[in-house]
Formats: structure tokens, C-alpha cells, sequence
């Protein structure tokens, strides 16, 4: 079980992290190459306006092709198989890392957009389909701890990219283009590795009605002693289900079975991209130079951010044994005092020498409890919260929703900050503490329970009390 979410890890939330994180440390370089290919091509200096809006693409096309890769990966996940569907996620981010290392030295930026496009296709594949398998392989009482292997992947990857983007390793003048490249490696990986697996013991029975597969499946992943009880729980999922087919995103919002399943995935994942993690990180490096720490070490500080979240997301699959319910709750409500806390001392910065230090601690705590709740639950109790024949489809919602979010974000938070300033802090304690309500009030305590036994925890919601 551990080595096959390693393998479905890799290539999967991996690539997502890591892509993100890359970017940032060859802007520079990138730009000079921008004015530098414009110049040799149409013999004139590249307009200021018209560098920002080709870097804006550049940056912001990967989320479009993430929301693609969301929309999509669902049906790969049904027609391919869950393996099928990441193995052959693969061979688009080998060829985006081929356009992306060629762009430099054919002299074309277009290649670079096209192999960001791609990176994002990947990308919201690897974000639908990898906690999809994992969630189907888990046993009942390891489901919690083994869905944190997407959270773990994650942030391995935004740190992994923050090391490799060090000055010292790719992030110089001459690297730049292998540094984006870089991205078939992890792919790379999980060609060779996940073929060694075994595909989705639910999707095998439930889906392909394989019986005999999906018993060789759950021997190879629960030990041949253990499959058994498990075996028995696909089979009532699969009788309750009585052959019904894979459903398609719309069908699920007029199915009133799971119309506040649906409801609490989407404010769960709005809530994770819409909590002020990006505002966190935007504001890092403002905190840290109040602190006192110089220019050119602040991205080895910033480091320190990327294991917080990696550390984070390790210790939660441990405290996992607590339950999903109150760990989500409980991350959004620190995130909700951190928030608060940090407004102040961002107010009160310059009036005493401690100030910056705390706003320092604020940053790490926050960005500590974001990886305890939301940034690891989430895509958990996506998996946990839908039948087999629902479950696709609600990862191709969530993933298109999360994929919108983070653009929205990331067009609408520079506004936000230049015009609340360090005040933008009050519109996400408010977002933090709105969710932290909705999941007490609507979710249920998910571990330890069957898909089927959450299910009819929702009925009464669904259906109403008499139902």
C-alpha cells in the first residue's frame, strides 16, 4: 500500500506542486529571454506593457490548462481505468517538457506557452484521478491516512522545486530551460514504477464487473488474509448500486441523492483555494524583511515554509486517527485566529522591535494549520462523500471549481492587497471561520465508514427528517 501510493504519487499531485513552485525562480531570466527573441525577430525593443501581459500568459495559462485537465480527467479515470488514466497522463508532461526545453534554444516563447498549457492539462489530471485511485484501494481504516499520500506529494513538490530553483542548482541564467523541463522525471518515474500495480479493485468489480481481477487486486493490496471484509463491502456497493452506470458531472446536480455532497465539495474546495494561503505567501517575503533578514537569503527562509507544509502533511497521517471532521474544522479555525493575529502585527509592525517576529510566527503557524485541515482533507473527503458510480464525476466538479478559484484568485488578490493592504487578512478570517461553520453544522465524522454508510448519513439531508 505505501509503495503504490508512492508510485501513483510521483506522477500525480507531485507534478502539480512542483510546477507551481518552479516558475517563480527564472522570472527574470525568462523575461530577458522574452526581450531578447522579440528584439532578434522583429528588430525593435519589446514594449514594457506587452513583456507583463506575455509573462501574465505564460504564468496564468497553466491554471486554464489545469481546469481542462480537470474537466477531462474524469472520463479518463472511467474509460482508461484509474492506472490507465495516470500512465497515460504521462506521456503530456514528457511532451511539455520537451516544448518548455527547446523553447530557449529554437528562440520560440510560443513552445514555452504551449508546454505550460500541457503541464496544466497534466497537472488537473494528476489532482482528479490520483486521490480517486487512492481512495478506492485504501482499506476502510487506513482510507484517511493513505488519501494524505496527495497532500504529502504536494507539498514534497512545492519543496522539492523550491530546492532545485536555488540559484546554486537550476535556477541560474544557463539552467533555466531544464529547470522547466525537469517535469518528465517524476513522469518519467511513474512509467516505470506504476505498471507494477494493481488497477482499482472498485473499478475492476463495480465498473467492469471483474470479479476475479479485483480479488487478485485486493490480495496484492490487503495481504491475503485481510481481503476478505473488504471484498464483501465492494459487493454490497455494488448490489446497492444494482449496475448503474458511471454518472456525468450534470447529472449530479439534478440527482437530489447527493445535492449536499455536491454543495459541501464545492464550499470545501473554494474554501481551500479562497482561505489566504496565497496571500501568506505573497506576504513572506514583506515579513521576513521587516524581520531583519537580508534580500538574498530570503528564499533560503522561504524554504523553511515549503517543510513546514511537507512536515505538516507527514504529521497528518498520524493525527488522522482523530478524524476528518475535526481536523478540517479545527484547521480553518486556527487559520482564522492566525489571521487575525497576523492583521494586527502587520498594523503595529513598526512600533516595536518584536512585532515582525510575530508576524513571522503567524506565517508558519498559519501555513501549519492550512496543511493540517484543508489542505489535506479535502480531497479526502471528496472521495468519501460519493458511490462509485458518483465519484468520477465529482472530481471533475471539484477539480473544475478549485481550478477557477485559483485563477480568480490570482487575478483578482493583487487588487485585493494593494487596496486593503494588510486589512485583505479580515476578508479571509472571515472566508476561514464561514467554512470551519458549514462543516460542523453539515458533515459528518466520515472514518471508519463505509461509502455506503455516508451515504446514509446524507439521506435525512437530502431527502429530509420524514425520508
Amino acid at each position: 500500500l505505501f509503495l503504490a501510493v508512492c508510485a501513483v504519487g510521483i506522477g500525480g499531485t507531485f507534478q502539480y506542486g512542483y510546477n507551481v513552485s518552479i516558475i517563480n525562480a527564472p522570472t527574470q531570466h525568462i523575461h530577458k529571454f522574452l526581450n531578447e527573441t522579440w528584439s532578434s525577430r522583429y528588430h525593435k525593443e519589446l514594449n514594457p506593457d506587452l513583456l507583463t501581459f506575455l509573462w501574465s500568459v505564460i504564468a496564468s495559462i497553466f491554471s486554464l490548462g489545469g481546469l481542462c485537465g480537470a474537466l477531462i480527467g474524469g472520463s479518463m479515470a472511467i474509460r482508461l481505468g484509474r492506472k490507465g488514466a495516470l500512465l497515460m497522463n504521462n506521456v503530456i508532461a514528457i511532451l511539455a517538457s520537451i516544448l518548455m526545453g527547446i523553447s530557449f534554444p529554437t528562440g520560440l516563447f510560443e513552445l514555452l506557452i504551449a508546454g505550460r498549457f500541457l503541464i496544466g492539462i497534466n497537472s488537473g489530471i494528476g489532482l482528479c484521478v490520483q486521490p480517486l485511485y487512492i481512495g478506492e484501494f485504501a482499506p476502510k481504516h487506513l482510507r484517511g491516512g493513505l488519501a494524505m499520500g496527495t497532500s504529502i506529494f504536494l507539498t514534497g513538490g512545492i519543496l522539492t522545486g523550491q530546492v532545485i530553483g536555488l540559484r546554486e542548482l537550476l535556477g541560474g541564467e544557463k539552467h533555466w530551460p531544464l529547470l522547466l523541463s525537469s517535469s518528465c522525471v517524476p513522469a518519467l518515474a511513474q512509467l516505470l514504477f506504476l505498471p507494477w500495480f494493481p488497477e482499482s479493485p472498485r473499478y475492476l468489480l463495480i465498473d467492469r464487473g471483474d470479479e476475479l481481477s479485483c480479488a487478485k487486486a485486493l490480495k496484492r493490496f490487503h495481504g491475503s488474509s485481510e481481503y476478505r471484509r473488504e471484498m464483501e463491502d465492494i459487493q454490497r456497493e455494488c448490489f446497492a448500486l444494482a449496475g448503474e452506470k458511471p454518472k456525468k458531472p450534470w447529472q449530479l446536480f439534478t440527482d437530489r441523492g447527493v445535492r449536499w455532497q455536491l454543495i459541501t465539495v464545492i464550499v470545501m474546495t473554494m474554501g481551500q483555494q479562497l482561505s489566504g494561503i496565497n496571500a501568506i505567501y505573497f506576504y513572506a517575503t514583506y515579513v521576513f524583511e521587516q524581520a531583519g533578514i537580508l534580500a538574498e537569503k530570503i528564499p533560503y527562509v522561504t524554504l523553511g515554509t515549503g517543510v513546514c507544509e511537507c512536515l505538516t502533511a507527514l504529521s497528518c497521517v498520524r493525527s488522522n486517527y482523530v478524524g476528518r471532521r475535526y481536523l478540517i474544522i479545527g484547521g480553518y479555525l486556527l487559520m482564522t485566529l492566525w489571521c487575525t493575529v497576523l492583521t494586527f502585527s502587520l498594523t503595529y509592525q513598526e512600533l516595536y522591535s518584536w512585532v515582525p517576529y510575530m508576524s513571522m510566527t503567524c506565517v508558519f503557524a498559519f501555513i501549519l494549520s492550512f496543511g493540517l485541515g484543508p489542505g489535506g482533507i479535502t480531497n479526502t473527503l471528496t472521495a468519501e462523500l460519493f458511490v462509485q458510480s458518483s465519484r468520477p464525476a465529482a472530481y471533475m466538479i471539484a477539480g473544475t471549481v478549485s481550478w477557477i478559484s485559483f485563477f480568480t484568485v490570482g487575478m483578482l488578490f493583487p487588487f485585493i492587497v494593494n487596496g486593503l493592504k494588510q486589512y485583505c487578512f479580515v476578508v479571509f478570517l472571515l472566508e476561514c471561520f464561514f467554512v470551519a461553520a458549514f462543516i460542523f453544522l453539515i458533515i459528518p465524522e466520515t472514518k471508519n465508514k463505509s461509502f455506503l454508510e455516508i451515504k446514509k448519513e446524507f439521506h435525512k439531508l437530502n431527502f429530509g427528517r420524514n425520508a
